[in-house]
């Protein structure tokens, strides 16, 4: 019995070892499921932890990643906040990168992006006609004329060029993907998933707020 016990004495330790090392392994790693940015970039969101996504309406794996986004925004943390910033990979893209633009302008984007989603690529509508989407936009409810003022603005043409330039300033050539503070990136390709961004963002954010300086 004795020997017993000190085997297991001896056993514990190291199966407590082994189990850090095994979940160690496969915990999100910096350099594999996440990448540190060569150029890091500044941040809009001041103190709080900056999550941008660029994405499209018009890309179906955005669309496939939205529901699992919005569940993830539930439960983010306090010091998180998310951007989503529009990609115009091609010339159906840009009335698209307006059309989210011109939602968030007058405060439905959250509401209305998943839905957006859904009639493109699940009822077919041709977002990238303007009057398409003006139609949509007012079954939801929307004033068409403000829809069509807001859509027609120098405030939208200003923010799509922004949303260009910040495309281009950390080099994304696929969507969607994520980028934690600036300077850690996340996507499909370096996840192996779209489905398992989410654990990877959330380990990006722990690296980042340990990165920050403290207040």
């Amino acid at each position: 019995m004795n020997g017993i016990r000190t085997w297991m004495k001896l056993l514990l330790p190291l199966a407590a070892m082994l189990f850090a090392v095994a979940a160690a392994a496969q915990a999100p790693q910096e350099g594999r499921q996440y990448l540190r940015l060569k150029a890091p970039q500044a941040v809009d969101t001041g103190k709080k932890i900056e999550v941008i996504e660029f994405f499209s309406y018009g890309c179906p794996h955005c669309g496939d990643f939205e529901p699992s986004l919005q569940n993830w925004l539930k439960t983010a943390p306090a010091d998180v906040q998310l951007r989503r910033v529009p990609v115009m990979f091609q010339d159906r893209w840009i009335p698209m990168a307006k059309e989210y633009f011109t939602l968030e302008a007058l405060g439905e984007d959250a509401r209305l992006s998943p839905e957006l989603f859904t009639a493109i690529h699940k009822n077919g509508l041709p977002a990238w006609q303007d009057k398409a989407f003006f139609d949509w936009a007012q079954t939801k409810g929307l004033d068409r004329k403000k829809v069509e003022d807001m859509y027609n603005s120098f405030a939208i043409a200003g923010k799509v060029n922004r949303a260009r330039a910040q495309a281009q300033a950390y080099n994304v050539q696929s969507v969607p993907v994520i980028i934690v503070d600036g300077k850690f990136l996340v996507s499909g390709e370096t996840v192996g998933s779209n489905a398992g961004m989410l654990p990877v963002i959330d380990a990006a954010i722990v690296k980042a707020r340990a990165e920050r300086p403290k207040s």
